[in-house]
Order: C-alpha cells, then structure tokens, then sequence
C-alpha cells in the first residue's frame, strides 16, 4: 500500500477542521486506517486527537509569549522553524508507512502565496517521503454566492494550484447553510378585483427586492395607492438564502456570465467593469475552477469527496491484493 497524504487548505473559518474530523470518522466507519497530522500552531484540540501534531514541535502561543509576535508573523515564524527540522516531521510521519495521512493546514494564505513554505513541505513529502499528495481546497458556499466575493475566492484558489503544483480539489462547504429563501408573504386588503391584487403584489415585492439590493433607494420607490401591505422579507442573515438552483452555477462556473451580474449589482459602474472583465476573463482562460459541494454532516457527501481523493491519489492502484478467504470445508453427516 502507498502512503497517501490530503492537505487541507482554505481560508479561515471555511470549515476545514471539521471536514478533517468528518474524513476521519467515515473512513474509520469503513475500515480505513488513516491518521490526522495537525500542521496549525495555533490549533484548538478537535474531536480526534492528532497523531502528529507541530505543537510538539512549536506552538504560536510560545512564540508570541517569548518573542512578542504578533499573530501572523508568529505563524510565519512557526513555520520557518519547521522548515529548518523537517527531519523532526519525518522522524514523526515515518512511524506510519503506509497509511493514510490527513494534513489540517492554518488559513493564512501567505502561507503559500507570498513565501514558499508550503510549496516546501509539499515538495518534501513527495521528494524525500514518497507520498502521493492532494490538495483539498475550502471555501464556504454562503460566502461565494456573492458574485464579487465568489472571484476572490476563485482568485485564491488559483493561486493555490499554482504554487503548490498538486492535484487540486476545489470544495464548497457547508453547504447545509444553504436553503431556499422563504417565500414573501404578502396580506392584502380585500379587493374585488383580482387583477388589482396581482398587479399589488408584483409592485410590493419588486420594492421589497430593491430595499434588500440597495437600501438607499427604498425612499424612491412609489407608494401602493391601495394601502400598505405587510411584507415579510426573506432572511438576510448568516446563512445563504441563495436558492440551491441557483448554487449549482457556482460549481461549474461561466466567470464571464457572473462578470456580467455583477456588473448587473453594481450599477453597471464603469470603474469596475473592465476589472471584472479582466479577472473573470483570467478565470476562464484558466478553465480549472470548479467546485464540489460538501455537507460535512452528511456520509454520502464526504464519501463523494473521498472517491475523488482517491482517484486523484491512485490509492486503490497501491493497494496491495488481498488473499481471498478460506472457508472450510465440511463434510455432510451421513
């Protein structure tokens, strides 16, 4: 069997300890063996404790404490310290040859895009441990169904395919703050014609769209000559109220045609259209951005990841065969 290894990544907060637990739990449900190695100095303890962990090596707590670091640079410093006792991190992993290695990374991106420290170890790995490596990169679905931020995040994830040079999984998490927004519901006085009441309702909710995009000009809009009517909007909350429908076009992305809604959301302003243009452009021409979605708490969404981890590793390739099992035989009493 080879040694397989998944590197976690993804900003801050986008769900990446959690999938590392819920990885770890189903392929302990199934009979893999695999094991958690924690690469974050400044990790709070998760639900499976980690066999390797840099905090036995360095902490972030001990370096702001000694050094008087702040956050970031401590991390920077935990890191660089790292690099100078790799042999520390094999004498750690090469206990477990051929086992299933599943690295949680820190968010910080700087990590991999502004000094070489990933693209370091990730090079390691493979070079002098002989482990076959995926990245598997988070962003949070409530997050990216805004159009601008759904860029970013798309920039960000480019830039991580790019440095660490890894076959690369693209993941939307917690996808099971997704739900469809309620419907509006609208009370109306009593009308003897119909044709009144629709052309009421359409008027209300197109007001109460506007007054959700933009609040500045919900004095602008006419008023209902037929009386108030009481309008409940959908959440605007921490959770998406994006449609699922509508989700699935951030999967499988058009950037061009997202460049154009937010253009749409903009106003159309002239400042941002030929950015937008230029960076969707960029992420279509690169044409590898495409996300899965993943429900940490559901089974058969981390075992759709998991199938993908294992076709990008060839882990069933390294596979050693099975001797298939004995079964005695009996003889039949006469």
């Amino acid at each position: 069997m080879s040694r397989v290894g998944v590197l976690v990544l993804g900003p801050a907060g986008a769900g990446k300890s959690t999938f590392c637990n819920s990885l770890i739990s189903h392929m302990q449900s199934v009979g893999r063996r695999s094991h958690l190695v924690n690469l974050d100095p400044a990790a709070e303890p998760s639900q499976y404790e980690f066999t390797v962990d840099i905090r036995d090596l360095i902490s972030l707590a001990d370096v702001m404490e000694e050094l008087e670091y702040g956050p970031n640079g401590g991390l920077v410093y935990c890191f660089e310290f790292l690099l100078q006792n790799l042999d520390w991190l094999d004498d750690e992993i090469g206990d477990y040859d051929d086992e299933y290695l599943i690295f949680d990374c820190p968010g910080q991106i700087e990590l991999y895009t502004h000094i070489p420290v990933l693209p370091t170890i990730v090079r390691h790995l493979q070079q002098q441990l002989n482990m076959s490596l995926c990245v598997v990169y988070l962003l949070e679905a409530p997050f990216v169904t805004d159009r601008a931020k759904f860029f970013s995040g798309a920039l960000s994830a480019m830039s991580a395919m790019m440095m660490l040079e890894t076959p690369h999984i693209n993941v939307l998490s917690k996808m099971d703050l997704i739900t469809d927004p309620p419907s509006t519901k609208i009370a109306h006085k009593p009308s003897s014609k119909s044709s009144s009441i629709d052309e009421e309702t359409r008027r209300n909710t197109l007001a109460n769209r506007q007054l959700l995009i933009d609040p500045e000009t919900a004095d602008q809009q006419e008023p209902n000559p037929e009386g108030p009517a009481a309008i409940v909007p959908p959440s605007v909350g921490g959770t998406g109220t994006v449609s699922k429908r509508d989700l699935k076009r951030f999967l499988n992305p058009d950037p061009l045609l997202l460049a154009d809604e937010a253009d749409a959301a903009m106003n159309h302003n002239p400042k941002f259209h030929a950015l937008n243009t230029s960076i969707a452009q960029l992420i279509d021409d690169f044409g590898m951005v495409q996300f899965l979605p993943l429900n940490a708490r559901s089974p058969d969404s981390i075992a759709t990841i998991l199938s993908y981890i294992d076709d990008v590793t060839q882990w069933a390739e390294g596979q050693e065969p099975k001797e298939p099992t004995e079964i005695d035989d009996y003889e039949d009493d006469e």
